[in-house]
């Protein structure tokens, strides 16, 4: 089940870069971002509402986990950006080499409070697999 999660996620992503981009083009970069948030936010609340999930928030949460909101805003305009002049298939795989790069960072120093997991040879092949296929949809 997790695995066709993951996998309509990134269906779902490839639709959202395209939708956001047009609707960028129309209304411009930075509003479309505000349009799109604030519609995810009125989603949100409907949603909390008819699960009638209570909402509390911990004294014990590191204050940089709420930039995830901030990081969500940026990763909008950027794919809004680059939507304009790259399409939905680039920005979309260089945004899965940036993420499969800060991954491996992560993973192997153990930041932000994770579990090590050290780089080995095995993942230098699937991140050359994912470069080498960038590299040939960019030249074709």
């Amino acid at each position: 089940m997790n695995n066709l999660l993951s996998f309509l996620i990134g269906a779902l992503i490839s639709i959202m870069i395209m939708i956001n981009g047009i609707l960028s083009g129309s209304v411009g970069n930075y509003l479309s971002v505000v349009i799109i948030h604030i519609v995810g936010l009125i989603a949100m609340i409907l949603a909390l509402i008819l699960n009638k999930a209570k909402v509390n928030f911990s004294k014990d949460i590191p204050l940089y986990l709420y930039s995830a909101g901030a990081i969500g805003v940026f990763t909008v305009l950027f794919n809004n950006i680059g939507f304009s002049v790259l399409g939905v298939s680039m920005p979309l795989a260089l945004g899965l080499l940036g993420q499969s790069l800060t991954s491996i960072i992560i993973d192997h120093f153990g930041w932000l409070g994770m579990k090590v997991v050290k780089f080995d040879i095995k993942k230098s092949f699937g991140l050359l697999l994912i470069t080498s296929g960038i590299i040939i949809m960019t030249i074709f």
